[in-house]
């Protein structure tokens, strides 16, 4: 299930990506992706990330009725829902505010604006559904301080604002402010959150973005999640943002997107705010690229770590150069972000049509894969992920805004050995078969996005993150390990390992390499199959520069499971394993 919509001719061309691996190749080349992320929220939505746009980069404070049908036209006009771009999302400043905050309705919810949307909300989505796209909308935590001096009712209940407000705490709000947290420890304070889901989801809500989320409003969206879920209606759920990382588990459990940092915007316009043209700057691009790494892990089918709007539309009026918005995409799409367009869909330009609708770029993003960073030196960067049919996409960076780099990477970086057949995803050219390594000369801010297809008999390398772990191992950084990650705290104990899964196309014996960090001598145990252990040791001299150990293994055709663990002592740190 496509959990965003994806069109019939993005499905084809996503699936011709997967044609001419062979089953040799398939074989000897196993998953690079770092260890699969904490149970996922299982509404069943966004199995892929959305595609979108949303009101808040370019129409900001003034959001009208016309202006969402004519952003909703130019979604369908200009080619973008063919690609697969399905939300429309209208974003805040929808709601009626007086001095005393949000203005309310009988059952203590916001008020919608007559004035910006006089046939209502439900008449919008309703249009937009017409055009065969989706809704989105907007709300933040907690209850309007109206309600509470009202002491509105709770609807179908017999409580009010009052019994379930908590006075001496006030929510972030960006618009009218003046929201109460919610007890949730008190009757009707569930169903208050029940009744705003049902009212959003009769207007016809498909996706419900909340923001202002801290750590603080967990409540909150467990509350909404629970809320949105007993409506009947499939509504993807987005956390905002700039959540913090500690919480990556929680929010991963309970949403289907957070926001891992602030706004991409730049507030650098000439308007009211900051508003209008240019909508970001290179820095607030760039920021991303460290937190894509540090929430990588996080990532995958059900939820995603949104990076924010994907400011490219309108050509270099968004702030950044041609070179940067190609980087910019490349980025979002390696890390599997939704990708919801903040530009204006209705002046959009031919240079950044044709970026948003290369379906080669697209099926990167939906490929439901996050990257790793294998390379981050500087201005330069690499990027890589594995994808299910055994190809992987590399993507190098020159993040710098002067000077050209050459930005290079080797296979046994990206997980494989040997040679391979690599494309260019920008161009779809043929770059030929390429041994051992592949370079780059890049301008100031620019990318080269390749997929890589392993020939047969390439060596299989799977990263430890990319194992099952048990017990007290975890992943942690390490600079000078493949992938920049390792596995810690294996052994010392039952339970605390590392299984990793190895397919092979045909049965009998291997070496197998394991590179580790270890200070002094360490051993691990190594199961293949549930078999007997062999004990391999590796020496070192920090726990920073991996080395390495072999053994013969005996692996059966299809997937093995080789298991790393050490019931007495700790074992070395595991950086990756390789089979020739």
């Amino acid at each position: 299930m496509w959990g965003n919509g994806m069109s019939r001719r993005l499905l084809a061309g996503l699936a011709a990506t997967a044609v001419g691996l062979t089953a040799a190749t398939a074989a000897v080349v196993t998953t690079v992706a770092t260890a699969p992320p904490a149970a996922a929220s299982n509404n069943g939505l966004s199995i892929r990330p959305a595609l979108a746009w949303s009101s808040w980069s370019f129409v900001r404070r003034m959001p009208t009725e016309a202006k969402i049908k004519a952003q909703a036209d130019a979604m369908v006009s200009s080619g973008l829902a063919a690609h697969g771009f399905l939300y429309i999302n209208l974003d805040d400043f929808w709601q009626k505010c007086d001095s005393n905050g949000f203005v309310v309705d009988g059952n203590g919810r916001w008020a919608v604006d007559p004035a910006k949307f006089p046939s209502g909300i439900k008449a919008l989505a309703d249009y937009v559904h017409g055009k065969g796209l989706k809704f989105g909308f907007y709300v933040t935590p907690g209850i309007a301080r109206n309600a509470v001096d009202a002491n509105t009712p709770i609807a179908g209940t017999s409580f009010h604002a009052r019994d379930i407000a908590d006075t001496t705490r006030t929510e972030r709000n960006f618009n009218c402010k003046n929201m109460f947290f919610i007890d949730y420890s008190k009757p009707g304070a569930q169903e208050f959150v029940n009744s705003w889901a049902d009212q959003f989801a009769s207007w016809g809500i498909d996706y419900l973005k909340i923001d202002g989320v801290g750590a603080a409003d967990i409540p909150d969206v467990q509350a909404w999640d629970t809320a949105l879920r007993q409506t009947g209606r499939p509504i993807n759920y987005a956390l905002s943002n700039n959540l913090p990382i500690a919480n990556a588990t929680t929010w991963r459990q309970l949403a289907n997107s957070w926001r891992t940092q602030g706004d991409v915007e730049c507030y650098c316009g000439p308007g009211p705010n900051g508003s209008g043209f240019p909508l970001t700057d290179w820095a607030h691009v760039t920021t991303r690229f460290n937190s894509a790494a540090s929430w990588q892990q996080f990532a995958g089918p059900g939820g995603w770590n949104d990076l924010d709007s994907l400011q490219i539309g309108n050509g270099d009026q968004m702030g950044i150069t041609a070179d940067q918005r190609r980087s910019m995409f490349t980025l979002w799409a390696m890390a599997a972000s939704p990708l919801i367009l903040g530009s204006d869909l209705t002046a959009l330009t031919a240079t950044d049509l044709a970026m948003l609708t290369n379906d080669r770029l697209i099926g990167v993003d939906q490929d439901g894969v996050a990257a790793a960073r294998i390379v981050s030196s500087g201005s330069n960067q690499v990027w890589r992920k594995r994808e299910a049919n055994g190809d992987f996409v590399v993507a190098l960076f020159n993040t710098a805004t002067s000077g050209t780099s050459t930005v290079s990477v080797t296979w046994s970086q990206v997980g494989f050995s040997g040679s391979a057949a690599v494309t260019d995803l920008w161009s779809g050219a043929s770059q030929g078969t390429i041994a051992n390594s592949y370079s780059a000369s890049l301008r100031p801010g620019e990318t080269r996005l390749i997929r890589v297809r392993p020939g047969a008999g390439s060596g299989t390398a799977v990263e430890g993150e990319a194992g099952v772990l048990g017990g007290s191992a975890r992943v942690a950084a390490c600079a000078a390990c493949s992938g920049g990650q390792k596995v810690r705290f294996i052994g010392n104990g039952a339970g605390n390992d590392a299984t990793l899964p190895v397919p092979v196309a045909a049965a009998g014996t291997r070496t197998l390499t394991l590179f580790g960090t270890v200070s002094g001598t360490r051993s691990f145990s190594v199961s293949v199959n549930g078999g007997a252990a062999q004990t391999v040791a590796l020496t070192g001299a920090d726990f920073t520069n991996p080395v390495s150990a072999t053994v013969a293994v005996s692996l059966t055709a299809g997937t093995n499971s080789i298991r790393l663990f050490n019931d007495t002592a700790f074992a070395p740190d595991l950086d990756r394993i390789t089979l020739s």
